[in-house]
């Protein structure tokens, strides 16, 4: 059941946590916590100095996947709120679950942490720890369970488990095995340890009360038999705690003040209370212990942030692997050019609550929009190329088209950053779209005999166009007027409705562009009875070649552009080569799917 902020006696605020720890920092609550410089039991923080740190926060990732959009907004909390009340965060890997986790997945999160801006070297300290290391620990804190009568050895098959707990409105049963003595236990779960059962055979169950309300607290199982390899510790165990016996010991060890997640855990807060009261009763942990607080994770539209959707986009090679730009992970995300800035502005703007809600793409792209229009130099590319011949241009005494400078600043919110030269000459690349031959109504662009402006170049006038066999126009012609040029005295002479952007067709080069749009063509990917893959959106991405401004030619993998009139593109960090970037669209410069 999901309790109230007012049942809680939860300070109000925009940000519940926030007045949490406020509330907490207030009462002196952490005051004489002790930490020894590193992990460990009572009697190791017993022996260390008041803690430095006035809080300690946790991001404890599972490395069995890659991180997505909703990791952010747990990065941005956890790691924000120990910086803001001069705590320290910690980066836990929670690898109690040898089957489905890697090393390859370790890398990626340390990298996308890192990418967003944070870190976990603290001084001297280096606060990156594996749940894997407390596995000596968790295995004494399961022993010391049995000897006080709080937990017992069951062989009940997983079925048998399962029709004997119970329902939501039916209290479960006993198990047949739940009064073994605690030599028996101790002799069994040793022999778990040892290997001399199967797996599945049987399993460590906290004894709390069959009959509980909350079903979480029906005699939980704490350990499994699974012999696997493990990516930390090798073939050493065969047996592995369960994610919610394992949570709460490194929350504890590590010193964790405030153990911040997401509401699915809720219903598992009563358990994490109960284990601590246990564990400290019996000596191995010292008060104050962690104290479980959840938000609400992040629903977002257009995308599907379950991890075994993702891993089925890409076995199934629906996308081109974990840092597709179409993905919602956070590789992909810093591929298509999102930054770290734009998730800050994103998780700040959405905010931290209590009641699950549905957060609108858009408002992810708006805040990429606001960050990139900030940070973005400006540049100049036509993605849909026609020829525009100005045909009075002038020609050098060789005959051949001259060429002049024309001046365009790089960032027009950002007048230090200055001008850079691009090249006019008689031949230019314009944007198909710019020029109709039977003008509609609201047309301010190339129509015969009308004009326009050339950006930061002359006024021109259509005099023609030329058409291949089948009608389509191939060619435009123009004539400019000398004396109107941008940034001299005539260039006010003339006055038109239109302008537009160019490359010159001599200076310029061509590049692949990647426009990605959503992956999915629904807002609720597979609701219903949809299957998910169903929705996949076909014109998620496509390829095309356009002419670029030659400034761009040079560009790194990662660097980030404005592309006049078309929107946000980056320099692709994976297929781009020196000389020959390739650029992926990032977003819109405005929201292209509003209804």
């Amino acid at each position: 059941m999901i309790m109230s902020a007012e049942k809680e006696n939860i300070p109000s605020g925009s940000n519940f946590i926030r007045g949490i720890i406020e509330r907490d920092l207030a009462e002196n609550k952490f005051a004489s916590k002790k930490w020894a410089g590193s992990p460990g039991c009572a009697d190791h923080q017993k022996a260390g100095q008041v803690d430095t740190a006035k809080i300690r926060t946790r991001f404890p990732p599972e490395p069995n996947g890659y991180l997505h959009i909703g990791h952010a907004k747990s990065i941005f909390l956890n790691f924000g709120l120990a910086r803001d009340y001069e705590g320290i965060c910690h980066l836990r890997f929670d690898d109690t679950n040898p089957e489905k986790e890697s090393q390859e997945y370790v890398d990626s999160i340390s990298e996308m942490v890192s990418w967003l801006g944070f870190g976990w070297e603290n001084g001297k300290e280096n606060n990156l720890y594996y749940a894997s290391d407390y596995f000596d620990f968790m295995y004494q804190s399961a022993e010391a369970l049995i000897t006080h009568g709080h937990a017992y050895v069951d062989s009940q098959t997983a079925d048998e488990m399962r029709i004997n707990r119970g329902t939501l409105t039916e209290a479960g049963k006993d198990s047949p095995y739940r009064n073994r003595s605690v030599e028996e236990n101790l002799t069994l779960f040793r022999e778990m340890r040892d290997g001399k059962h199967a797996d599945g055979s049987l399993v460590l169950r906290a004894k709390i009360d069959m009959a509980s309300p909350n079903i979480n607290m029906r005699d939980p199982a704490i350990y499994r038999i699974r012999r696997a390899h493990h990516h930390n510790t090798g073939d050493t165990w065969c047996i592995y705690p369960m994610y919610t016996f394992a949570h709460p010991i490194e929350d504890a060890l590590e010193q964790i003040t405030h153990s911040i997640c997401t509401l699915e855990f809720e219903d598992q807060r009563p358990f994490y209370d109960w284990l601590m009261e246990r564990l400290v009763e019996a000596g191995l942990l010292c008060n104050p212990v962690p104290h479980q607080y959840e938000f609400a994770r992040l629903n977002l539209t257009y995308v599907v942030l379950s991890k075994r959707k993702l891993i089925q986009l890409v076995e199934e090679k629906h996308v081109s692997g974990w840092d597709d730009p179409r993905l919602p992970t956070l590789a992909g995300a810093r591929r298509r050019g999102y930054t770290p800035a734009g998730f800050k502005l994103f998780t700040d703007r959405i905010g931290v609550s209590k009641a699950d809600s549905w957060i609108e793409y858009t408002i992810l792209e708006d805040c990429m929009r606001e960050v990139l229009n900030i940070d973005a130099e400006r540049r100049i590319a036509v993605l849909d190329p026609i020829k525009l011949v100005i045909d009075n241009y002038p020609l050098d005494s060789n005959g051949k088209s001259q060429s002049e400078d024309c001046f365009a600043p790089n960032h027009p919110l950002k007048p230090e950053l200055g001008k850079r030269v691009i090249q006019l000459s008689k031949e230019l690349w314009i944007e198909r779209e710019d020029f109709m031959e039977v003008p509609s109504k609201g047309f301010f662009r190339l129509t015969p005999n009308g004009m326009v402006r050339m950006r930061y170049g002359y006024v021109v006038k259509c005099t023609g166009c030329e058409k291949d066999a089948q009608g389509n126009v191939t060619v435009v012609h123009c004539e400019y007027l000398p004396d109107t040029k941008s940034g001299t005295p005539g260039s006010d002479s003339v006055k038109v409705k239109g302008n537009i952007h160019w490359v010159s067709a001599a200076h310029a080069y061509e590049a692949d562009i990647r426009m990605y749009d959503r992956l999915f063509k629904e807002a609720n990917p597979g609701s219903g009875d949809r299957d998910f893959l169903d929705d996949i959106n076909p014109n998620s991405v496509t390829t095309i070649k356009a002419q670029l401004e030659l400034a761009l030619k040079e560009a790194k993998p990662a660097e980030s552009f404005q592309f006049e009139r078309h929107g946000y593109f980056v320099v692709d960090r994976k297929d781009s080569l020196a000389g020959k970037p390739v650029f992926n669209r990032t977003v819109t410069l405005r929201d292209a799917w509003q209804k």
